[in-house]
């Protein structure tokens, strides 16, 4: 896979995401706007705690990666990234966080990682 490739794809990854974050979360959101409300509803039973925990633990990792990457490489900007995990979600940070991150160590030619 080239590198044009790997980028196009995490773009639709996180922008299937994001189409689907707005048409199904912002409706509901701006019908109750109780953010603590619609954070405790994926915990509502077994399954959707377990996506939900699945969800939170990926972002708690992709966080020790963004900080690990940016003192051992020096990956700057991936804090941004952390933030569009958290809205949309972790889909959308983690996809554009190995596009940025591709293009910085290209740019550096260090991608031999």
């Amino acid at each position: 896979m080239n590198d044009s490739v790997f980028r196009w794809l995490n773009y639709f990854c996180a922008g299937v995401f994001t189409l689907a974050f707005i048409f199904l979360v912002i409706p509901a959101l701006l019908q109750d706007f109780d953010i603590i409300g619609a954070f405790a509803a994926g915990f509502v039973n077994p399954f959707a705690s377990g996506y939900s925990i699945d969800v939170i633990i990926c972002w708690a990792v992709l966080a020790i990666w963004v900080r690990f990457e940016a003192v051992r490489y020096s990956v700057r900007h991936g804090w941004v990234c952390l933030l569009l995990g958290i809205v949309p979600g972790v889909a959308v940070g983690f996809a554009l966080y190995l596009v940025l991150r591709q293009h910085q160590l290209t740019v550096r030619g260090s991608d031999q990682m």
